[in-house]
């Protein structure tokens, strides 16, 4: 299983330290130190399209017009912390976030 994360984000701490307690392993990517590949931003945006772009956040906040209105691919290919986090691969295809849902299908 692979986690893309914030290593800064409070939920993406909350999601670890719940995979860790349950000992699921996991490999965790920082995207803001990492980066996102095109395939996985491909596969992301296939499950969810537009919803996996952090519309809330402070990076996107901070776009100009102009950026907003690009591609989702582009936008997260620019700026990978636009991403809806944590984005869980595995567990039976890409997840994001960490409601009880996600949690559910993760930890069981």
């Amino acid at each position: 299983m692979r986690i893309y994360c914030l290593k800064t984000c409070d939920t993406c701490r909350k999601a670890t330290k719940a995979l860790d307690a349950a000992g699921i392993a996991y490999d965790l990517r920082d995207v803001r130190a990492d980066g996102l590949a095109a395939a996985d931003i491909a596969a992301i945006l296939a499950t969810h399209g537009e919803a996996a772009l952090n519309r809330a956040s402070t990076t996107w906040r901070g776009l100009s017009e102009a950026e907003k209105a690009l591609a989702p691919e582009a936008l997260l290919a620019a700026h990978p912390t636009l991403l809806k986090r944590p984005a869980i691969a595995g567990a039976g295809g890409w997840l994001l976030g960490w409601k009880a849902d996600v949690q559910a299908k993760v930890i069981g």
